[in-house]
């Protein structure tokens, strides 16, 4: 299955309102899956409740706090760990040296390597496991160390 077929069926899925895909073919499995849209703001007691949730479709949240910025130099399927099960290679608050493995993207069914830019502690993760990032997309922000 091609990049082109993955973003038609997250296309679906978005029309659709599905949460979840599982699709098999020739012996590979593809799982794609998204949140649920937030419920509408209504008034009262309820728009205090749903205005902490954040919404569904943001690529990631705006963080105060300073750093390098690692973007996806790629189209693909965003993996946090080397395999399914695996401890990630990173959470919020490792410390990581220059080329270190970050993530593994997954693109035209070649896992590449995302390494770090520099010595430093993770201070936000922006993609989620099993994501489809694109192009420039932010994926870590790491506080340099001096």
């Amino acid at each position: 299955m091609d990049m082109k077929q993955i973003r038609a069926l997250a296309e679906m899925m978005k029309a659709n309102e599905l949460t979840q895909v599982e699709i098999v073919e020739d012996g590979k499995t593809i799982h794609l899956e998204r949140k649920p849209a937030a419920a509408p703001i209504l008034s009262g007691t309820a728009a205090q409740t749903s205005a902490s949730v954040p919404p569904a479709e943001a690529p990631y949240k705006e963080s105060p706090q300073e750093g390098t910025i690692i973007e996806s130099p790629m189209v693909g399927m965003y993996y946090a760990a080397p395999m399914p099960g695996a401890a990630p290679f990173v959470q919020a608050g490792s410390h990581v040296k220059k080329g270190d493995v970050l993530c593994i993207i997954e693109a035209m069914k070649t896992m590449n390597e995302i390494t770090a830019d520099c010595d430093g502690q993770i201070l936000q993760i922006y993609a989620g496991n099993g994501q489809l990032v694109e192009v420039g997309q932010r994926l870590f922000l790491v506080g340099e160390e001096s």
